[in-house]
């Protein structure tokens, strides 16, 4: 009797002292939030609300997509960092938030490395070089950089803000290229693409999802996909080593992430989920349309993408020049 009486007690003591595990046992039981760092349109709201969908047909849960721009994304991404470690609040969390912005601000209101777990990679594209088919007479790369080379004040080319992917693959692009390039940042990649339609730029080197649409009604015209092999959804656009510019492969791709302190078991269920919907065949049907892969992997090999990648975009930020202090 005796025994079992310090059996029952030492058990319900261990479960007061872990509330948490105790919470995690029984979640999710309320919607979730995902916060996409960024203005609705661009390439990580699509993929993200397409991922909403996904997570909450395999948990029971609605999940509700929230958009905080602002900051290249520092603002909403340190909405999640900062926010309560219960499972509840989820990160959107592209390639620049996760490797690329702590090195453009020197003071980060986040840590991607401390203050954030990544469940799961969530998606992946090419960037695709794109322009504008009113404006700009190039058909290939090649004709582009003869006809950039041939402009007297040079070329202006677009992104969706400082730091991000397009804007330094096009830093990068103009530099292995030779042509004079001046960069416009705009505050979205729709933005950007709107501008190009005007004619106020004359390249961007576009997410693929933002550019879709456009490219499939002919207004804007495909040069080359920033991919190692050929994209399945522009299967006629060559790669950038096909089009001339060698050693040139670099994709846009996000993970869901979550604050650090989240218990363990909800990071595994919220991450066997992410594998499950990337898994499913009508979801990949959809992120197809938008011109993305659907990504699901451990929260390790979220992890190990993004440490992998950081030394390749520090060196591209440094060259580039560009800061946002």
């Amino acid at each position: 009797m005796i025994v079992r009486r310090t059996f029952l007690g030492a058990s319900t003591a261990a479960l007061f002292a872990t509330p948490g595990l105790a919470r995690a046992a029984s979640w999710p039981e309320r919607p979730l939030r995902l916060v996409v760092p960024y203005p609705p349109g661009g390439a990580v709201d699509i993929a993200a609300r397409l991922i909403a969908d996904g997570l909450g047909a395999r948990l029971g849960q609605s999940v509700v997509v929230e958009n905080r721009p602002g900051g290249g994304g520092t603002i909403g991404t340190a909405a999640v960092a900062h926010a309560e470690a219960d499972g509840y609040t989820l990160g959107a969390s592209a390639v620049n938030t996760l490797a690329i912005n702590q090195f453009l601000y020197s003071n980060l209101p986040y840590d991607p490395e401390k203050d954030l777990v990544p469940v799961s990679l969530g998606w992946e594209a090419p960037l695709v070089v794109v322009v504008p088919a009113e404006h700009v007479p190039a058909r290939t790369l090649s004709e582009f950089v003869a006809w950039a080379k041939k402009q007297p004040q040079g070329i202006t080319f677009g992104s969706s803000g400082i730091g991000t992917t397009v804007h330094l693959s096009g830093e990068m692009l103009c530099r292995r290229t030779g042509i004079q390039g001046l960069h416009v940042p705009f505050k979205g990649g729709s933005e950007a693409l709107t501008g190009m339609l005007r004619g106020d730029i004359q390249l961007v080197v576009d997410n693929v999802p933002t550019a879709l649409a456009n490219l499939r009604g002919g207004r804007l015209r495909a040069l080359a996909v920033t991919s190692a092999e050929r994209w399945p959804d522009l299967p006629d656009i060559p790669t950038m080593a096909e089009a001339g510019v060698a050693d040139f492969a670099v994709t846009s791709w996000g993970a869901v992430t979550v604050p650090a302190g989240t218990p363990a078991p909800v990071v595994e269920r919220l991450s066997r989920a992410m594998r499950e919907a990337a898994a499913d065949p009508a979801l990949q049907k959809r992120f197809a349309q938008t011109g993305t892969r659907a990504l699901g992997t451990t929260p390790q090999e979220a992890a190990a993408r993004a440490a992998k990648e950081r030394p390749m975009w520090q060196e591209l930020v440094r060259v580039s020049g560009a800061t946002l202090d």
